[in-house]
């Protein structure tokens, strides 16, 4: 990225203001993104700590926005690959604009691990730390994220290896702390399996949970290949309501690669796009009102079921001859967009798909009482009228 300006303060540790956010903090401008980078001492880890906050494009020039949070572990090299696969699905429709928190490393092994490893393979004694740098980020980190930028409730912790175990430990400690949990191939061989052992107790005992897992392995093999494959079962097999579970496994693919193999998966299946999905029909359009409520908290912003997606929705029944949900559907719509030329020109379509060529009329004649020249497709509103009048005077001659 070209380094536009670099500007570098010191400023009292408070919360007043975002320069005020740490001890010491350099900015940088790139063409698209603002990146801030804070040092500051935490009490809780008694030691000084580094973050590097990146926010969005829009973010200056959109006062009132708020925005998602993804923390992501293992420092700010991670930044450049998970906005660029971001920001693709933002093109699509696909994912909102985030702000990223990327937390600098000081002690892995310490800080990642909740227990002490004691098995021979690995480093013996270390680890143990999880608790307290879990305390670090819910007492200190996020409490200052959240008052020096505009942030909203959906939080998401992303890491690789030590780190994905303790993406994974953050939903068993707080299940309401991050909404989503990333882990790339997480190294859970660690002290015995503990925190395979720990993840399936957890799951088990749980009946609901509103989160989202990601976990992913690469070429591992052995005894980690054994207690990934025993960790991706249980998630997979115990239904807990509200877990939203996704998996991959990547043959050929380093351990140290996993992150680049997973992170599209990671966030496409993660954020809700603003087409809704066929899958997320039900046969109550109340479930259309739903999907939407869902994408408004991940978003941060309240997002009304859109007009062309509804009829997307719509137009995808009659292709499959669900003509009675199909004209559910359009109803729908039209109690939302009540003068929508689209929307009424959609339900005239279904009815005359469905057979009913009176509604079907009278639909389009409702579309072309509030449609004007300026309408791109007045001639084909004007033309599908009078064919269908003909059909309905056909069907109702008197002999």
């Amino acid at each position: 990225m070209r380094l536009l300006t670099v500007i570098c303060f010191v400023s009292f540790f408070a919360f007043s203001s975002q320069s005020a956010f740490a001890q010491s903090s350099t900015k940088q401008q790139t063409a698209d993104y603002s990146q801030y980078t804070h040092i500051f001492k935490s009490a809780v880890l008694n030691e000084e700590r580094t973050v590097t906050v990146q926010l969005p494009k829009s973010y200056q020039a959109e006062s009132n926005k708020v925005y998602p949070v993804i923390y992501r572990l293992d420092g700010a090299g991670n930044i450049p690959l998970a906005s660029a696969v971001i920001e693709r699905l933002q093109n699509d429709n696909r994912a909102p604009e985030v702000i990223i928190v990327a937390i600098e490393s000081t002690n892995r092994l310490r800080d990642f691990y909740p227990t002490v490893n004691k098995e021979p393979q690995g480093p013996v004694g270390e680890g143990g730390g999880a608790a307290k740098f879990l305390a670090f980020i819910e007492q200190e980190l996020m409490p200052l994220i959240n008052k020096s930028y505009r942030t909203h409730s959906f939080n998401v912790i992303a890491g690789g290896s030590a780190a994905g175990v303790f993406a994974l430990y953050t939903m068993q400690a707080n299940p309401d702390l991050f909404q989503a949990h990333i882990a790339y191939s997480p190294a859970v061989w660690w002290n015995y399996g503990a925190s395979v052992k720990n993840t399936k107790s957890f799951i088990a005992k749980k009946k609901e949970l509103n989160s989202y897992v990601y976990i992913n392995i690469g070429e591992e093999a052995g005894i980690m290949r054994e207690r990934y494959d025993e960790l991706q079962q249980s998630l997979q097999s115990h239904k807990v309501r509200g877990l939203r579970f996704f998996s991959d496994a990547f043959d050929g693919v380093s351990h140290n690669l996993t992150s680049v193999a997973g992170v599209f998966n990671a966030y496409h299946n993660l954020f809700s796009p603003k087409q809704m999905p066929m899958n997320a029909l039900t046969d109550d359009v109340a479930s259309i009102d739903a999907y939407y409520q869902n994408l408004s908290q991940q978003w941060g912003e309240q997002i009304s079921p859109p007009d062309r997606a509804v009829r997307s929705l719509g137009y995808n029944l009659t292709g499959s001859k669900q003509f009675n949900r199909a004209i559910e559907v359009f109803k729908y719509n039209i109690k939302n967009y009540p003068k929508s030329v689209d929307a009424l020109s959609a339900l005239s379509y279904g009815y005359e798909m469905q057979g009913d060529t009176r509604q079907a009329l009278e639909y389009m004649e409702s579309a072309l009482a509030i449609a004007d020249d300026s309408y791109p497709y007045i001639n084909y509103l004007k033309e599908t009228k009078a064919r269908l009048q003909v059909e309905f005077d056909k069907r109702n001659l008197v002999f």
